[in-house]
């Protein structure tokens, strides 16, 4: 937004990014015609059969949720570890979260990335399986973010810190377990997921049935809103999805990335509102970059 890369008329806003909501949680999931290939966080199996069936004149497709977002890059990272061309071995398309499910029913689809509770809805309805959690990719790895306008930011700073606060409040209380259950109740409610309660609490407790007889409890790769530094915005993490989105032709080759990082995280902000909101030292990142961290 900030670029003017998905605004109308390609108009830049300025934006600024003052947390994070999440880290982890997400999934990559099959159709079930992939089950005897033993495709996890390896995609090697993946990659045999897909080239099978192209062979065979099949069109093999996997979809995400937003072109240059988290699941786009993600799905094509998986893919590409395993050497599989995400653009020209497999055709890649946008799908809302809601109708993943029912494209993979009708063959639309061989794989895709998105968050919960869709994955455990293809399990339920013998559609596919989970092949990995994306955490497996890239632990504790940044999923959304909280952004506002720049110029809201400027004007209104004490306003600006007051909504990161409560958002702090917000994750923090979203990853205590004993609210857990309270947590997936809300989400499952019409005017949010809409989907049933049943099929939600478990993964969000960290409860993972792979649907291909992996089943693993308490999975350190489960979502999380405040542990392990999840909503502080990393600079390292944002520079991680700019260079990405580079790699694969969203953005230009000569991006200027620091001073793009200068103008649009606010981390300085994030550790301001902490600062007023009496946060334990030990939850306050003390440099800006995550260090360095082992990807698949």
């Amino acid at each position: 937004m900030s670029l003017g890369q998905i605004t109308p008329n390609n108009v830049p806003v300025p934006i600024q990014l003052l947390a994070r909501l999440n880290v982890s949680g997400q999934c990559i999931s099959v159709h079930r015609r992939y089950r005897s290939d033993n495709v996890t966080v390896d995609a090697s199996g993946f990659a045999k059969a897909i080239a099978a069936r192209r062979r065979d004149g099949h069109r093999v497709s996997a979809a995400h949720t937003f072109p240059g977002g988290t699941h786009d890059m993600l799905i094509r990272y998986w893919l590409a570890a395993s050497g599989i061309d995400p653009d020209r071995d497999i055709a890649t398309m946008t799908v809302p979260p809601a109708q993943m499910v029912a494209n993979m029913r009708v063959n639309n689809m061989d794989a895709f990335c998105v968050a919960e509770p869709w994955h455990q809805q293809l399990i339920n309805q013998r559609i596919g399986f989970t092949a990995c959690i994306t955490g497996e990719l890239w632990k504790h790895h940044p999923e959304k973010a909280f952004c506002m306008r720049a110029d809201f930011v400027t004007q209104y700073p004490k306003a600006t810190k007051a909504i990161v606060r409560a958002l702090m409040q917000a994750a923090a209380y979203c990853d205590d377990p004993s609210n857990v259950e309270e947590v997936a109740r809300i989400c499952s409610r019409r005017r949010w997921i809409k989907a049933p309660y049943s099929v939600i609490i478990d993964r969000m407790r960290g409860h993972f049935d792979y649907g291909d007889g992996r089943v693993v409890e308490d999975s350190p790769h489960k979502m999380f809103y405040w542990k392990h530094h999840a909503n502080f915005p990393f600079r390292s993490h944002d520079q991680w999805f700019l260079v990405e989105n580079i790699r694969w032709g969203n953005l230009p080759r000569d991006l200027a990335i620091e001073p793009l990082l200068n103008r649009v995280n606010r981390a300085d902000l994030w550790r301001e509102a902490a600062a007023e909101l009496g946060v334990a030292a030990s939850d306050i990142p003390a440099a800006d970059s995550r260090g360095c961290r082992t990807l698949l």
